[in-house]
């Protein structure tokens, strides 16, 4: 039976995408001068209008507005054809951690963050563990980046959707559907930036999953060139499914950008991401989601689950146990384990939180202790 599955991926040029690359831009700033610092930021963007609101507590000194010009000019939006980093107005509406929060992450006897549900997951079908679908739709948003910044295709602008469509039939996976979304410069030709796109992005990513019956969309309402902020307001964390598993995986609802590491939301849903890439790695299943469950304030979690959908070798109340006895989910444990007060948070922001080599709960050393619990 034909089973298909989608996921999609944005570059750094959607607006929604550019709000989170601009938290954890403010993030990491104030991160670098104070690593206590207590940050909740979020932004909100428009044709006319960047507004960066949330609290924040810190001893770090930061220039907001410069910083932010920064990262819109870096994305690519820094002349006068539409969106302009240098020209927009920037409304910094920020305040201090409610002392209400603070009683429950001091820094001596840290508490949850806040309440909430966090989601990790771990699939062996790809060597990064992360699900097939998303690794490709988050792979063609990368290229599709870096072939306009390398000016590989020339007359790209910062915005682009990437989505990929996969078949699943029997033990063969091949690519049903194909669709990108590049935005480009009024004089491009059409036809070309199709010719382009299917050789120097779609091709390089997906050689070994194009078939004759694949269909591939570029740009399906003809030509893209209102685009960004012009076209479209954004929002810090409306991007959730294309940050963690592209769908495929249960998501709490809590964004994790412009979030500091006491954030619950954020370093819960880190660690169990941590914990259930360990558990297939050493082989007690071929898929894995871990629920875990937090109320503010309280220094360990209220509930943990797992779901290894019919695919364990063992049963799940032993992997169950072996988690508890390995891990420990306390926020202030997950701070020190994972060494998230030293982590760059904007190295996270693009194509997915998870599946990046460089980040420290993408390590798989607790396998040879959960062998030796067997």
């Amino acid at each position: 039976m034909q089973k298909l599955f989608t996921s999609e991926a944005v570059t750094s040029g959607h607006p929604d995408k550019m709000c989170d690359l601009i938290s954890d831009s403010i993030l990491d700033a104030y991160l670098k001068q104070d690593e206590n610092s207590k940050v909740a930021c979020e932004v909100a963007i428009a044709n006319d209008l960047v507004l960066i609101m949330g609290e924040i507590t810190s001893r770090a000194t930061i220039d907001i507005e410069e910083l932010v010009r920064n990262v819109i000019c870096d994305i690519g939006y820094n002349n006068d054809s539409g969106f302009n980093g240098h020209k927009v107005p920037i409304l910094v509406h920020l305040n201090n951690q409610s002392n209400d929060i603070a009683l429950g992450v001091n820094q001596h006897n840290i508490g949850a963050g806040d309440q909430g549900i966090m989601y990790g997951y771990a699939t062996n079908e790809t060597e990064n563990y992360m699900p097939l679908t998303h690794t490709i739709a988050c792979a063609l948003a990368s290229r599709l980046e870096y072939v306009r910044k390398s000016n590989i295709i020339k007359g790209l602008k910062p915005d682009g959707k990437t989505q990929v469509t996969l078949n699943y039939e029997s033990s063969k996976v091949t690519a049903h559907t194909i669709v990108i979304s590049a935005s480009h410069e009024e004089n491009k030709n059409l036809h070309k930036l199709k010719e382009e796109l299917i050789r120097e992005v779609i091709k390089p990513v997906l050689k070994d999953y194009l078939t004759n019956d694949t269909k591939i969309i570029i740009n399906p309402t003809g030509k893209f060139t209102i685009c960004g902020p012009i076209s479209d307001s954004g929002l810090t964390g409306r991007k959730i499914c294309v940050d963690t598993y592209g769908g495929l995986a249960h998501h709490g609802g809590g964004a994790f950008s412009g979030k500091d590491y006491t954030k619950v939301d954020r370093s819960g849903a880190y660690y169990a991401r941590y914990v259930a890439k360990n558990i297939i790695a050493a082989g007690l299943a071929t898929k894995c989601e871990i629920s875990v469950s937090y109320a503010i304030g309280l220094s360990s979690p209220i509930g943990i689950s797992i779901d290894t959908f019919k695919t364990n070798t063992i049963p799940e109340t032993k992997i169950l146990e072996i988690i508890n006895t390995i891990f420990d989910f306390s926020p202030k444990n997950i701070i020190k384990e994972l060494n998230l007060k030293n982590v760059k948070y904007t190295d996270t922001t693009l194509y997915s939180h998870f599946g990046k080599k460089n980040l420290p709960w993408e390590q798989i050393n607790k396998v040879k202790e959960i062998k030796d619990k067997l």
